[in-house]
């Protein structure tokens, strides 16, 4: 039997570390304020990054970190002051994509393992094994890769060298991220974090003699998003995937919410272990769907790994998210005997409305809200101000951290 694989999760901040930790990760990754692709995340200061790892490893948790920008002679030349200043940070490995930072942290770091980022685009068995050698413990697969290739892959390297691919979020139009179109439209460089996703903007076509003149290249009104690509969602393909001989699913989204980072490890988690339960009897939950369908995303598919994507891979009529829940809160406390939850608001809510209580381990159920107080006892018919406290009674018995979620009301 296939051994379970890691469950990876995004961590942008040290918020969504706790939450990917709490609802079920095995390891999350992180990016610190330099070397890391995700610069519009809020990313780790030194004194984060020692807390995350604190709370992590006292859970049996590990913590990458990210670095794998694609380094300019400047970057280089500050790598050594990077290093300096990540001693006694027990991380369990540290992503690099570039073949000098990789020398560079073998000099610096000699114990420290290090994977090999997607941004190398792995595709095939002899570059795994050449980083193999080199020194590398773990190879991050590029996202152009069918279930199939990674199975020869997984024949054709040393068993200790673990395979590492993502299983759900946002796709890049450009080979494994290697895109310059941003750089050249804009002036920020994608390789260096600051990418600013010109393939999700609307095209048109214009003629050389005929300056002015838009030309029709869409389907509808809206317009045209040619390079826009469907969101990866693997989660009914559970088996296939453990069978290709991946080591660890990785989930994208540094930039995205803590509830979106609670939602996805939690689907997954619970699908990895009910498969694993019982792989000769194991069915996919469609209810699991259901749930990563509640969190702000692009339509789904299923990437490069059942096949090449045809047309049917992009969204060509917008560059919107499709988004059906807000998060409006957060459980801290519950209160067993008067079965009284407090809850930090995250978005206005009201006396009467229809909720959902999504929590570690448990399916989430519905209730309506009634009898709210703020934090002086005070009864309320509305919580309106950003992080204010909240005391409600549960129809159900709340554990910290619960996210409470609410569909959006389209009419209003």
């Amino acid at each position: 039997m296939n051994k379970k694989p890691e469950l990876l999760a995004p961590g942008g901040s040290l918020e969504k570390l706790k939450t990917a930790v709490i609802y079920g990760a095995d390891a999350v990754y992180i990016g610190g304020e330099a070397y890391s692709l995700r610069a519009a995340a809020e990313n780790f200061s030194a004194e984060d990054m020692r807390r995350g790892l604190d709370f992590a490893h006292e859970r049996g948790k590990k913590v990458y970190l990210t670095a794998n920008i694609i380094p300019h002679n400047k970057d280089i030349d500050n790598l050594k002051a990077f290093t300096d200043d990540l001693r006694g940070l027990e991380f369990d490995g540290i992503l690099v994509a570039d073949l000098g930072m990789f020398s560079l942290f073998r000099e610096y770091m000699p114990d420290m393992p290090l994977h090999i980022s997607t941004q190398a685009n792995n595709v095939n068995y002899a570059s795994a094994r050449m980083w193999h050698r080199l020194g590398a413990k773990r190879v991050v697969l590029a996202r152009e890769m069918s279930l199939d290739e990674i199975k020869e892959i997984r024949s054709k390297v040393p068993g200790d060298l673990e395979l590492e691919a993502f299983v759900h979020g946002a796709m890049c139009i450009s080979y494994s991220g290697r895109c310059l179109l941003s750089n050249y439209m804009t002036g920020r460089d994608s390789n260096m974090g600051q990418c600013a996703h010109p393939c999700r903007w609307n095209y048109s076509l214009t003629e050389q003699t005929r300056p002015g003149e838009y030309f029709d290249i869409y389907e509808n009104e809206r317009g045209s998003f040619i390079f826009n690509s469907k969101d990866l969602c693997t989660i009914a393909h559970i088996p296939e995937l453990v069978k290709s001989g991946i080591d660890s699913f990785k989930i994208e989204g540094r930039v995205k919410t803590a509830y979106y980072t609670a939602t996805v490890v939690k689907a997954y988690r619970e699908e990895i272990d009910r498969y694993f339960e019982d792989p000769q009897n194991y069915a996919f939950d469609e209810k699991q769907l259901e749930e990563l369908c509640k969190v702000s995303h692009r339509p789904y598919y299923t990437g490069f790994y059942l096949g090449r994507p045809d047309e049917n891979a992009q969204v060509y009529a917008s560059s919107s998210y499709i988004r059906d829940y807000d998060i409006i809160g957060v459980v801290r406390e519950y209160d067993e005997k008067t079965k009284l939850a407090v809850i930090t608001q995250k978005n206005r809510f009201f006396e009467g409305d229809e909720i959902e209580i999504m929590q570690p381990g448990k399916p989430f159920f519905k209730q309506t809200v009634r009898d709210m107080k703020n934090e002086n006892g005070e009864s309320i018919t509305v919580a309106p101000h950003a992080a204010m406290t909240v005391i409600m009674p549960t129809d159900e018995p709340v554990t910290e951290n619960a996210v409470i979620r609410k569909r959006i009301n389209r009419a209003n």
